[in-house]
């Protein structure tokens, strides 16, 4: 869009009058892979959405270099809830003076047992939002496609659903104690990072009965093809089985 257009224009202009900046346009996945791999000693500040620091992210995690890495980032897009509640300014001005001007926070890590990242939290089963599953290049095919799903999601009748039919059947454990088993159906289970001190957030919200809130290390689901949302823009699974571990200052954010 325009707009976005615009904003990337005005944090390049501010990132390049303040520091010896290199401004790269990847074209594609594989070209944004390429250039976070010739970085070298520069710090690399992510001028895009949700969806482009979570990549880097990941991507600096399977090549194991993100502990040493720290990120800037100034939120372009609409998709940008997760830099802003990490504490990235909203302004796209702002944003680029903390990416010069700011301070390294470490930040805690969820990873899973197939390597996966998650930087600001998971829910399980996600909310029902097609767009949130459309693919990252932006081919007006995928867009028709995502169109068409939303258009149909909205003509379900979800209102004739049963609690029983919405709920799943999953047995969540915290720390290797048991919170709920395959018998107690849950509408909603959530994990966030606490802070800094390598502790998660286990919020488990049952079909029948008081909710349950725990703080743990390590959180393992277990469930029949159950599928979860990471960060609000990545859905994960079908998988049966998933175990998330908090990493404690796994990696590094500039923050004011």
């Amino acid at each position: 869009m325009r707009a976005d257009g615009e904003s990337v224009r005005i944090a390049k202009d501010v990132l390049c009058a303040g520091s010896t900046a290199k401004v790269c346009l990847p074209d594609g996945p594989a070209e944004f892979a390429k250039a976070l791999a010739k970085r070298g000693a520069r710090r690399p500040v992510v001028v895009g959405d949700d969806r482009a620091l979570l990549r880097a992210v990941s991507l600096l995690h399977r090549d194991r270099e993100l502990a040493d890495a720290v990120f800037s980032m100034v939120p372009v897009g609409s998709a940008v809830s997760l830099a802003h509640s990490l504490g990235v300014p909203a302004g796209t001005v702002e944003a680029a003076r903390s990416a010069l001007d700011g301070s390294p926070r470490r930040l805690d890590l969820l990873v899973d047992d197939s390597d996966g990242v998650v930087l600001g939290g998971l829910r399980i089963p996600p909310i029902a939002d097609p767009s949130a599953a459309e693919p990252q290049d932006g081919r007006p095919w995928w867009r028709t496609c995502g169109s068409l799903v939303r258009n149909l999601a909205a003509r379900s009748p979800r209102g004739a659903e049963s609690d029983e039919t919405q709920a799943a059947r999953l047995r969540i454990e915290a720390d290797g104690t048991t919170l709920v088993d395959l018998d107690q159906p849950v509408r909603g289970v959530s994990v966030t990072p606490c802070g800094g001190d390598g502790i998660a957030r286990v919020e488990v919200r049952r079909a029948t009965g008081a909710a349950i809130s725990v703080r743990a290390h390590t959180v393992t689901v277990t469930g029949a093809d159950f599928r979860y949302r990471a960060d609000q823009v990545r859905i994960g699974g079908p998988v049966r089985r998933r175990t998330w571990s908090v990493r404690a200052g796994a990696w590094a954010l500039v923050l004011p």
